[in-house]
């Protein structure tokens, strides 16, 4: 397990989806996040279950 911690950029760059979204998710609580006073940051393992999660809820489309 990774402990690293991703800027927005970092995380819309991982995710290849723009920067606003990244906002829009995180604001609404829908990605894992946490701010450092202004600044959104996300840890790369809860990101990494997010996605498994996601993958997870479209199986059975």
């Amino acid at each position: 397990m990774t402990n690293d911690i991703l800027t927005v950029k970092e995380v819309a760059e991982y995710l290849k989806v723009n920067e606003r979204t990244i906002y829009r998710l995180a604001s609404s609580g829908e990605l894992p996040a946490f701010r450092v006073g202004s600044s959104w940051r996300f840890r790369q393992h809860e990101i990494d279950i997010w996605i498994e999660k996601q993958s997870q809820g479209k199986s059975g489309d």
